[in-house]
């Protein structure tokens, strides 16, 4: 098993550094993809990498969205020999003090996805926190269960063996969709899952790419999409449940 950092950056140059920083103190191998970032924040990502020894830089010519460059640093991982990533967000507010718990999980079951599950202080804003219930809801219809805790958390342990399977069958949304997607995805594909308390926050100086209204729409659509999905899935959902 061979683990690195994955983390999926776009216009978060200046945050960028504190989270490598925090990352630093574990030792493992970095790999940052800069999505298409405008020049001067692809400027500072490049500088805040070259400043961390164990940090590595893929540079996408365009934005392709958070999903997207997500895929581009599976497929970074898996030519370099890694056989897990852990994605952390680069806007800062994952809380890095949790990522021995999510290793260690990920140790005990290698074939898992190992999530965060958010602990918010009063800092995440209403709307974000209300529109995360909705997605629960429709992701524990598409399941037929509450297994999975939370499908939109971006503080996780890929096996990209998993992963690389279901990309190579499966087209999922490459923007603020993919989060959610690629969980109940694997989960009909009966890839195991475990949850881990995390607290989140978001920064007073801190800046989000989520777009109201169009990561909205898609978030919308892919929920129409997988919910048509599991319908012929159900017996087999209910086979495995009681397996």
């Amino acid at each position: 098993m061979r683990y690195c950092f994955l983390i999926p950056c776009y216009n978060h140059g200046q945050q960028l550094g504190k989270v490598l920083a925090g990352l630093s103190q574990y030792q493992l191998p970095i790999l940052v993809v800069d999505d298409g970032s405008e020049p001067e924040q692809a400027s500072l990502i490049k500088q805040a990498v070259a400043e961390q020894p164990l940090a590595q830089l893929h540079v996408k010519a365009n934005n392709s969205g958070k999903g997207g460059a997500v895929i581009t640093g599976f497929r970074q991982a898996m030519k370099s020999g890694f056989t897990h990533v852990l994605q952390v967000d680069a806007d800062g507010q994952h809380d890095l003090q949790d990522i021995p718990k999510l290793l260690d999980a990920s140790e005990k079951a290698p074939h898992a996805v190992i999530s965060g599950q958010p602990q918010y202080d009063d800092s995440v804003p209403k709307s974000r926190l209300y529109g995360r219930y909705v997605t629960h809801f429709w992701v524990w219809a598409e399941t037929l269960s509450f297994d999975i805790k939370d499908s939109m958390c971006g503080f996780r342990v890929y096996p990209l063996a998993a992963c690389d399977a279901l990309l190579k069958s499966t087209r999922l949304g490459t923007y603020m969709d993919f989060d959610v997607e690629i969980l109940v995805r694997l989960y009909w594909r009966n890839v195991k899952m475990r949850f881990i308390p995390t607290q989140v926050c978001y920064p007073e100086d801190g800046s989000s790419n989520f777009d109201a209204l169009k990561d909205n729409v898609r978030i919308s659509w892919m929920h129409t999409r997988l919910w048509l999905g599991s319908l012929p899935r159900i017996p087999i959902i209910l086979l495995n449940k009681f397996r």
